[in-house]
């Protein structure tokens, strides 16, 4: 179970900045994959970064009562200096997975498909790559939930059906929270919904409902 609770973010520039998230609360129940919906703009890859720890609100809370990945598909948190190789291994050793690490680094390095790349510096690499890094290390840990940001929509039409496969081979193992443009793909894996709109978050129990409710907003 993931809670949210009267949470408040904005990002301050040289003239302020309005809230992203106002006051919003929410509670997604364990083995439950929900699909989040918005206008560009709206805060759904920030939402993202909060719930998976990799960013702080500047009010409110987020309660993890299980264990959630970083969001697959953003492509940070890497060290640019060092290689994908040396990167899995700083993750896997994180993560308390240093007796299986030639496993995951496996794992990662056949599933990211980056050839050479995988040993040299993750700064030279595209954003693409990186993504691939990401969600390759993020499959290789066993997490509750799996936090994706459009993670299906990189690389080529071959790694695309791949991505998708990983993420329904994960369906009844682990839960998905998920960032897509693809909405088939949203209502295939995901049975609830929120939508973000003018800094709010519209829980909805059936992702269908969600997504009617979002094209409604934008007046089609």
């Amino acid at each position: 179970m993931i809670e949210v609770s009267h949470l408040y973010k904005r990002y301050h520039g040289p003239f302020g900045g309005d809230w992203v998230l106002n006051d919003i609360s929410f509670t997604i129940p364990r083995n439950v994959s929900v699909g989040i919906v918005g206008r560009n703009g709206a805060g759904k890859s920030t939402l993202l970064r909060l719930i998976g720890g990799m960013d702080t609100p500047d009010r409110g809370s987020v309660t993890r009562h299980c264990r959630v990945s970083w969001p697959i598909g953003l492509g940070g948190g890497f060290q640019g200096s060092m290689t994908g190789r040396q990167n899995v291994k700083f993750v896997a050793r994180i993560h308390g997975g240093n007796d299986r690490i030639p496993d995951l680094i496996e794992k990662v390095q056949d599933f990211a498909e980056i050839g050479k790349a995988f040993d040299q510096p993750v700064k030279t690499y595209s954003s693409g790559m990186r993504s691939r890094l990401a969600f390759g290390l993020s499959l290789a840990f066993n997490f509750d939930v799996y936090l994706s940001d459009e993670a299906t929509a990189v690389g080529d039409v071959a790694f695309k059906k791949k991505a998708t496969q990983a993420f329904r081979d994960r369906v009844g193992q682990a839960s998905i929270i998920m960032v897509s443009h693809q909405e088939g793909m949203l209502k295939d894996l995901c049975q609830a919904g929120i939508l973000l709109q003018e800094g709010q978050a519209l829980w909805f129990d059936d992702i269908k409902d969600a997504i009617n409710q979002y094209h409604e907003s934008l007046g089609k």
